[in-house]
């Protein structure tokens, strides 16, 4: 008997933890990305509104559980399209970045394309919809690797690789990983990818203060 009361109440630290990651997990998202688009908006728009729009589903996510006594539809419903706000959000990143390094045509390739398919979101099926937010996921990560390698920005191309990896990830079907709920592990790789684009685009305003870009800019030129 006192071996199964032992099990039960290390059942409920062990849940009480992962419900404490989950809720550390989604604020440090939304506060890195609130933070960096205080600090971004004035280098680029796109890129401030990008990081916007990411802090959107981990603030939904986090207030869901205090506004259900409520019975407030529009939350619940707004967490079914989470997906919408996190693609276009990541999308005005690359955005900014092939924006701000001269390649404004890839720039709006880029963002139309998204665009177009979170406008089309309601004839996608669940399956096709996560399929969309994880390729999202890495194709930005990949644009903004190659502009951060061409530009020599370190961590343009750090920020791509932690998002590269949560993209990745985030299609398999792993539940756990380190002992942590996959989603919480996801949360904190885009939390740490995101405070490094930050930094990136910090860096690249700089530069293109001082002069010019690099290769990368007399490409476009």
């Amino acid at each position: 008997m006192a071996e199964a009361e032992g099990w039960w109440i290390l059942c409920r630290m062990f849940r009480g933890l992962d419900e404490g990651a989950g809720v550390f997990s989604r604020l440090l998202l939304c506060a890195v990305c609130l933070s960096s688009a205080m600090q971004t908006y004035q280098i680029h728009r796109g890129a401030g509104a990008g990081f916007l729009l990411q802090a959107l589903v981990p603030l939904l996510e986090s207030a869901a559980p205090f506004t259900a006594p409520l019975k407030l539809g529009w939350v619940s419903g707004s967490l079914d399209s989470a997906w919408v706000p996190t693609a276009v959000g990541l999308s005005l990143l690359a955005f900014a970045f092939h924006w701000l390094s001269g390649d404004r045509c890839t720039a709006n390739i880029l963002l139309g394309g998204v665009l177009l398919v979170a406008a089309s979101s309601g004839y996608l099926r669940e399956e096709s919809k996560a399929v969309v937010a994880h390729s999202v996921t890495v194709v930005v990560s990949i644009t903004i690797l190659i502009v951060s390698v061409f530009t020599g920005n370190a961590y343009g191309i750090a920020g791509s690789l932690l998002a590269g990896t949560a993209g990745v990830l985030a299609g398999t079907e792993l539940q756990q990983l380190l002992m942590l709920r996959k989603r919480d592990v996801l949360c904190c790789l885009m939390a740490a990818a995101n405070l490094t684009w930050r930094w990136a685009l910090q860096v690249q305003h700089q530069e293109l203060e001082q002069g010019p870009m690099g290769p990368l800019a007399e490409t476009f030129d």
